[in-house]
């Protein structure tokens, strides 16, 4: 998979040779640059506040098509990992599995999401980040509640009405979403609600975006704030232009730790408790923490996980799934080591062990697991082989500390391959190569048991920078189906 370099080059095109003359080019980043202002994306800004490609970043036919059959694997993940959850609340599976999970999380809300009535509710949304590597993918975290719905759907519409064969179609998220809330709703009256909360504010003009395209597909949907839901006996309500609607169906943009935070978060939960809404995501914390991936790598569930999963399941997620650790700070008897943590060759016991590694030895990243403002976004990632060696030591210590309340979790870091995309740089008044590191976000949504993708979004930072995420510096690019040329 992915075995070939992707460029996308602009040799010759400013003279006039390949695929268009400079003018052409112009035109269609200005086209694209514009779609997005126009959509406002960002507000009232007149400007994208990263760099914009003239062109989508390209895949090759078969790799589309196992990111098409990826999103069921990571499905069936997500139901594996809620089961596995319940069946250790239940002493059917190791009882450390909920231990870890439940971790800084307040009672009640581990009380809600274990009801009877949510058993076997996962997420709706699932967006892997997956990073090219030059083994092949690496997939660094799944993500319940992703940022850049709206924002891929907007740049795919964008780059098909050019004419690129844009993974998903042109409308593939907006077409995605809307079929996952129908299906969510399931012939209820009512309307969807996208409730963004004050902590994601960042992402409200992107989720009004969604609401409003996916109202034009028939399905009316709004996009609102926590304090405008009113709860009714009868269920919540909303004000819409043309009057109070009922809601059939909430879409929980905001994150559980910031439950304290929102206005009338207890009443959507009561709702949802009496079947008077439907909530996605549902309130189940457990399905929010980036160590459910160090479950799956531990050997003593690979039983549970090769029976929920698959044999062929099971060996894919196991390839691209990094190892990752829980960073625990018990002692380990005298006769254990840390499963499959080795240092040049040897078993490693302790952490402490680990804190004394060489800039060589230290290929790792720690990262809050989640329940946390921390483990948003790029927040809270240490690289350890990017930190001098005491401050690394500093890094892994505080880690350790925080196990109570926040568990953080150690991964191994797999270097990003090098490719190279152009960019329109408006200071310059050019277009310039910028060579980068890739991060690929497929977007899945699920109808029963089916996860349909959406979109892709790809993110490219400039190769300096080693944590990958939405940037000023980075290309920002849905994807296409190509044919890439060698490198």
């Amino acid at each position: 998979m992915l075995k070939r370099e992707v460029v996308t080059t602009f040799e010759g095109v400013f003279s006039g040779e390949g695929s268009g003359d400079g003018l052409a080019l112009r035109q269609r980043w200005r086209s694209i640059h514009d779609t997005l202002v126009k959509d406002e994306l960002f507000g009232k800004s007149p400007s994208v506040p990263w760099r914009v490609s003239p062109f989508p970043f390209s895949l090759q036919p078969q790799d589309v098509s196992f990111f098409h059959s990826l999103g069921n694997h990571l499905l069936a993940f997500s139901r594996a990992l809620d089961a596995l959850y319940v069946e250790s609340v239940q002493g059917k599976q190791p009882t450390w599995v909920h231990t870890y999970l439940d971790k800084g999380k307040p009672e009640r809300l581990l009380e809600f999401g274990r009801m009877k009535r949510f058993r076997g509710l996962v997420p709706d949304v699932i967006r892997p980040d997956i990073i090219l590597t030059e083994e092949g993918m690496s997939i660094t975290e799944l993500d319940s509640v992703p940022g850049g719905i709206g924002i891929t759907g907007s740049m795919s519409h964008a780059y098909a009405a050019l004419g690129d064969p844009i993974v998903g179609g042109g409308d593939g998220i907006v077409k995605a979403f809307a079929g996952m809330a129908q299906f969510q709703m399931g012939g209820r009256p009512g309307c969807l609600a996208i409730v963004v909360s004050d902590e994601a504010e960042a992402y409200r003009a992107e989720m009004s975006w969604i609401a409003s395209r996916v109202h034009e597909w028939g399905l009316e949907a709004y996009c609102v704030h926590p304090h405008e839901v009113r709860f009714t006996e009868e269920g919540l309500m909303i004000p819409t232009p043309s009057g109070e609607k009922p809601v059939a169906l909430v879409y929980r943009f905001f994150e559980l730790f910031d439950l304290k935070n929102i206005p009338k978060s207890e009443l959507v939960m009561y709702s949802a408790k009496k079947g008077r809404v439907v909530v996605t995501p549902p309130y189940k914390p457990w399905m929010e923490e980036k160590l459910a991936l160090a479950l799956l790598r531990h050997p003593i569930l690979e039983p549970f996980w090769i029976k929920a999963l698959g044999d062929e399941g099971f060996d894919l997620l196991q390839r691209l799934i990094p190892r990752t650790w829980v960073l625990d700070p018990s002692p380990l008897p005298p006769s254990a080591v840390i499963p499959d943590l080795r240092l040049d060759g040897h078993a490693v016991a302790d952490w402490r062990e680990l804190a004394l590694a060489s800039q060589r030895q230290r290929h790792y990243v720690v990262k809050p697991s989640g329940f946390s403002e921390l483990a948003w976004g790029s927040r809270g990632v240490s690289i350890g082989h990017d930190l001098p060696q005491s401050e690394w030591a500093s890094v892994l210590n505080d880690a350790l500390a925080s196990f109570p309340n926040t568990p953080y979790v150690l991964q191994e870091f797999h270097k990003g391959r090098q490719y190279e995309l152009g960019y329109f740089d408006e200071e310059a008044d050019d277009f310039v190569q910028m060579a980068g590191r890739v991060r690929l976000s497929p977007y899945y949504f699920i109808e029963g048991n089916e996860a349909t993708l959406g979109g892709i979004l790809a993110t490219i930072c400039p190769k300096d920078k080693k944590v990958i995420h939405g940037m000023r510096e980075a290309i920002m690019a849905p994807c296409s189906v190509g044919s890439p040329s060698e490198s």
